[in-house]
């Protein structure tokens, strides 16, 4: 998107009337906000498509070892540690890749409890911190929010492809 000075009819922006630099203006903000929109579609493609690819990868390291990836790999999925605190939406975002069924904030919380209590201690009201996260990563796109059996939130990640159960990442507890 380009800004000048200079009008489609060739005066410069001082002769234009205050009308017509309105117009302008709106037409100029209207582009934007199209442009803006049109990007976040495509970074809610990206995103999911990344969490598809990290999953695949995943399966593929639980299935034949992860001595098969390498360790650059092995960090981009989460699973090498990096010498800091793995990350609150990391951890997220692995407890519904791997769980793939619908959870509940608190289920989420259970889980880190069960794979990284670390990560909970950290937070002054864990539940609260979780449902953030997990309505964050429904804005990305990677998740999607709906309404349990009991009429509660729950989220899931959203994958382009099931994968069967011999294709399931196993459950790590550290």
């Amino acid at each position: 998107m380009e800004f000048g000075r200079v009008s489609r009819d060739g005066l410069y922006a001082h002769d234009i009337p205050a009308q017509a630099d309105n117009i302008s203006a709106q037409q100029v903000v209207k582009a934007a906000h199209e442009e803006l929109l049109q990007l976040m579609r495509q970074r809610a493609e990206i995103m999911k498509r990344i969490g598809t690819v990290k999953q695949t990868i995943a399966g593929l390291a639980n299935l034949f070892g992860e001595h098969v990836l390498g360790d650059d790999l092995l960090e981009l999925i989460d699973r090498k540690p990096n010498g800091r605190q793995p990350g609150f939406t990391k951890a997220c975002r692995r407890v519904l890749m791997e769980v793939r069924r619908p959870l509940g904030a608190r289920e989420v919380c259970l889980e880190l409890e069960r794979y990284a209590p670390a990560i909970l201690a950290r937070h002054k009201d864990p539940l609260a911190s979780v449902t953030t996260v997990l309505n964050r990563l429904v804005d990305y796109g990677e998740a999607r929010s709906l309404s349990n059996d009991r009429g509660r939130r729950a989220w899931e990640w959203i994958s382009d492809t099931k994968p069967s159960a011999e294709e399931m990442p196993a459950r790590r507890t550290a």
